[in-house]
């Protein structure tokens, strides 16, 4: 499939229910986890942002490359021309000069603080070598530059080449292709983003939960008793239902119609955004736990995000909340084929802690990695329409 393809917009659709013991997986500015109200009921939440830059960053250690999100570059750079031996006054000359030269008019910039950009940039890691032998390679044209400022009392003009310094600024890396990047001061550095990522959030009620703890001083003197710390921490717990949606149309297109880079770019996601786990608390709480259940839906037209299904909190009645999300996650894909219809859902497929395949949510896959794999091949095969088939009876997914 190409950016050309007739149709509107192919989407892979992936649906989490993730059982998390104790954890404080995203903190608020209290330090206190995040919660939701859904329902009239207090849940446990994780933001988007804090799933979506773990996953960003497993996938960057699985492909050997890495991009920062940044406003820094002018005072990295600096900072490496002073360790290379370079003057204080030249070394700040030629931070302001690389914004300055990015573009005509120059990027804007804060000069109280170092000439940091006022947008964050996102590019590559390795763009700041980059830029530092670019300017080392003019090192002549910055000096003089700078000497003709300082005698004049005019601001100098940008000095670097300008197409060498865009070029660094709007370069790309696969999580660039896939997760986006605006740049509205160089519009040919906009990438338009594929993934689309809703805060998980517990599809029961899940308020905080006091973990009251101390700290043991071990050196006490003479006479003294007790701790040398104490605070109460909290905790949330509870079964999450995450959902995120690749827009495989606009993902190929950003790779100009490469399909078997986006296969293996679509392939990778899947596998670590099932896998991945935010970073809040883990050393106090190892809340490394895998989902009990990972759906897959390849849409064309729009996604479709199961959300709504939890709106009315599922309930434990002594079995814990697992067994029945994953029926009500089974009866709402039921629902969504009755209101739909199936002509636009190209494939669909699960793979469970169950073990067996659990009605309504179509292939069963034995492991998430052969999910993965047939997860990204059906969302880059052709379109096949299909007649609007009729759900099945309720059966058990337990």
């Amino acid at each position: 499939m190409t950016s050309s393809s007739p149709i509107a917009s192919r989407y892979l659709d992936l649906h989490v229910l993730h059982p998390v013991a104790a954890a404080n997986l995203n903190r608020g500015e209290s330090g206190q986890p995040k919660t939701i109200s859904l329902g009239d009921v207090t849940r446990g939440m994780v933001s988007s942002a804090a799933w979506k830059r773990v996953t960003r960053e497993d996938m960057e250690t699985d492909l050997g490359e890495s991009a920062a999100r940044t406003r820094m570059v002018p005072l990295a750079v600096a900072d490496a021309l002073r360790e290379a031996g370079w003057p204080d006054d030249l070394a700040q000359f030629t931070a302001a000069q690389i914004p300055q030269s990015a573009k005509e008019g120059g990027l804007k910039t804060n000069p109280k603080e170092g000439h940091r950009t006022q947008a964050m940039l996102f590019l590559p890691n390795d763009a700041g070598a980059r830029l530092l032998q670019i300017c080392i390679d003019h090192r002549d044209d910055l000096e003089q530059a700078l000497a003709e400022q300082n005698t004049t009392g005019k601001k100098a003009p940008a000095v670097l080449p300008q197409a060498k310094i865009a070029a660094e600024l709007i370069r790309r890396t696969a999580t660039i292709n896939l997760f986006g990047r605006m740049l509205a001061e160089i519009p040919s550095g906009h990438v338009e983003g594929a993934v689309q990522m809703a805060p998980a959030f517990t599809v029961h009620k899940a308020g905080l939960q006091p973990d009251f703890f101390t700290a043991v001083e071990d050196w006490p003197r003479p006479g003294e008793h007790g701790s040398a710390h104490l605070e109460t921490a909290f905790l949330t717990a509870g079964v999450f239902y995450r959902f995120t949606t690749v827009n495989i149309t606009t993902l190929t297109a950003s790779l100009h119609g490469d399909s078997a880079a986006a296969a293996k770019l679509i392939e990778l996601f899947v596998s670590t955004f099932i896998l991945s786990m935010p970073k809040g608390k883990q050393t106090s709480t190892a809340a490394q736990t895998i989902p009990d259940v990972v759906y897959y839906a390849v849409r064309d037209r729009r996604p479709v995000s199961f959300g709504a299904a939890f709106e009315q909190p599922v309930t434990a009645r002594g079995q814990g909340y697992t067994l029945p999300a994953r029926q009500r996650l089974a009866e709402y894909a039921a629902t969504i084929d009755r209101l739909l219809g199936t002509r636009h859902r190209i494939a669909h497929g699960h793979a469970t802690a169950a073990g067996k395949a659990i009605d309504h949510l179509g292939t069963y896959h034995p492991g998430f990695a052969d999910l993965a794999a047939e997860s990204a091949t059906s969302a880059l095969a052709p379109a096949t329409p299909q007649p609007d088939q009729a759900p099945s009876g309720q059966d058990s997914a337990a």
